[in-house]
């Protein structure tokens, strides 16, 4: 692959894993006029985006039928397609063991589908958010393996780190900066030609470790400092004080303060699992990672806080957890959203039913709950319509998403438990803040 070819939209780009990641940077690179091969091992979303159709809430069929219309775009499970594309765009999974400990599976069988089909000069560029050393010490080997060609010299290797923020109104893939890491000066090159592309700025840094290293400080920063303030949000209470009003008047200062919210835990592919890819890696040069590690540890500690909320609001109303009904409003990860990806409501609903509550939950954005690796004996669970919402002893918010009326969830609710100040500006006795 050549610099011309891509400047003149000429490269054909292929992106592996069609999910939060992939698909919107596969309709990027069709608006911006290149070819894209998306390929996926699941079926179900080839045939949907041949169909036209979005599988994820914020990307709107429109996009898809765009993709469709243009011929851009082809979708497929042919992993042997491979050896036709120019530059190849890894966007998969990268999630934590039961022993929280990095899981390569999902890159190492990209690898192994891809190196019998790589041809000479192609562009690898990974994508997926994983620790320290991964392009060099497993993408490669995996990728040497299976082919007689040699990274860097045969083909070239790159990682740029994704930075997608679903349904976020202000920053788009063109609007957020790109970095980029290569451990050979040709393939850094094309990298940043590749990208330049569709974003307006590219941040070139010395090698893939870097790059791989950026993303992980990016996501740990905000995780310690989530854990920070739902420390604060625990003695805050023991005073007396409202976390939330304390936030809102610390935000006013104009320097030196970035306003974090408290939760009911971690939730998103990156937040809950970045620290610990950095701790893990750490722990191989023998470096104990103990401020991160705390904020994990406090982080994972959330659900159980609101639990106890949950069996405080029963009792006041003189009601025990077992046999009570909960309604958990939001599965979701977040507002707004259709991305359950580790969300912290998985953890709640199953703590709740270990000790003998009765749980459903409501969320307008998944009627139903798909198979997890985590929490499957969940699969096939319904949302409940909120018309019956007086129907159950507690209601608990886990997501805000705007499409609630909370002034009438409080009204037609026994008592509730909000742990995202969604009821913040309701003055009710049936609110009790988690």
């Amino acid at each position: 692959m050549t610099l011309e070819k891509i400047k003149k939209k000429k490269a054909h780009i292929g992106i592996i894993g069609l999910g939060y990641v992939g698909l919107p940077l596969a309709i990027e690179f069709c608006k911006t006029g290149f070819q894209v091969t998306g390929l996926d091992i699941d079926q179900e979303k080839i045939d949907l985006l041949s169909q036209g159709k979005s599988y994820i809430k914020h990307i709107s069929g429109s996009n898809i039928k765009y993709l469709n219309q243009e011929g851009k775009f082809k979708g497929t499970t042919n992993f042997t397609l491979i050896s036709n594309l120019d530059c190849i765009l890894i966007c998969v999974p990268t999630p934590l063991s039961k022993n929280r400990e990095p899981d390569m599976s999902y890159i190492i069988a990209t690898a192994q589908k891809i190196s019998p089909h790589l041809v000479k000069n192609q562009l690898i560029v990974l994508e997926s958010t994983t620790f320290p050393g991964t392009t060099q010490e497993v993408l490669i080997p995996a990728l040497e393996a299976g082919s007689e060609l040699k990274a860097n010299k045969d083909f070239f290797i790159a990682y740029s780190p994704e930075r997608e923020d679903p349904n976020n109104k202000e920053y788009f893939i063109s609007t957020t900066p790109k970095v980029i890491g290569a451990d050979n000066p040709k393939s850094l090159e094309l990298a940043n030609a590749i990208y330049s592309s569709i974003v307006n700025k590219t941040v070139l840094v010395s090698g893939t470790k870097v790059a791989e290293a950026t993303k992980l400080t990016e996501n740990v920063f905000r995780a310690v400092n989530i854990a920070l303030v739902n420390e604060l949000k625990v003695i805050y209470e023991k005073m007396g004080i409202d976390i939330w009003e304390v936030i809102e008047a610390c935000s006013t200062k104009p320097f030196g303060f970035m306003p974090f919210y408290p939760g009911p835990g971690l939730g998103g592919h990156c937040i809950p699992i970045d620290p610990f890819y950095l701790t893990w890696k750490a722990r191989e040069h023998g470096i104990t990672t103990r401020f991160i590690e705390l904020a994990g540890e406090i982080n994972t500690l959330m659900p159980d806080y609101v639990i106890q909320k949950i069996i405080f609001a029963l009792n006041r109303e003189g009601k025990s957890l077992k046999n009570s009904r909960i309604l958990l409003l939001g599965l979701a990860y977040k507002k707004n959203v259709d991305d359950t990806r580790e969300s912290v409501t998985f953890k709640i609903m199953e703590l709740l039913e270990e000790k003998g509550a009765v749980t459903d939950y409501n969320d307008p954005y998944i009627p139903i709950i798909k198979s997890t690796r985590k929490y499957k004996k969940f699969t096939g669970k319904k949302s409940i319509p909120l018309k019956k919402i007086n129907e159950y002893d507690c209601v608990v918010i886990l997501t805000d998403h705007t499409f609630y009326d909370f002034k009438a969830i409080e009204e037609h609710s026994s008592i509730i438990v909000d742990t995202r100040n969604a009821c913040g500006k309701i003055k009710s006795d049936k609110v009790i803040k988690a």
